[in-house]
């Protein structure tokens, strides 16, 4: 059976694992902390091919989402990894 990459589907947006230095400076720049943003669980199939690409992602760590539109451009928002 062929396994299939999320990431490579049209209507998947890019997702980036974050630094543990960028992480720092986007709760600098916006004033938040990782309780603020929204989750994203560590069984989800996209963080199983993000492991594929940068290893073992702990809960924690902050996932950075690049969406584009034709009509609002880029946008931009992080997600929390959660443990199951």
């Amino acid at each position: 059976m062929r396994k299939i990459n999320v990431l490579e589907h049209e209507m998947v947006p890019e997702h980036y694992l974050l630094s543990e230095e960028e992480e720092i400076e986007l709760f600098k720049k916006l004033q938040i902390d990782k309780d603020s943003l929204p989750k994203i669980r560590r069984n989800d199939p996209v963080i199983k091919v993000l492991e594929k690409i940068y290893g073992p992602i702990k809960p924690g760590r902050v996932i950075k989402i690049v969406r584009t539109s034709k009509t609002a451009g880029i946008f931009i928002t992080y997600r929390v990894v959660k443990e199951e």
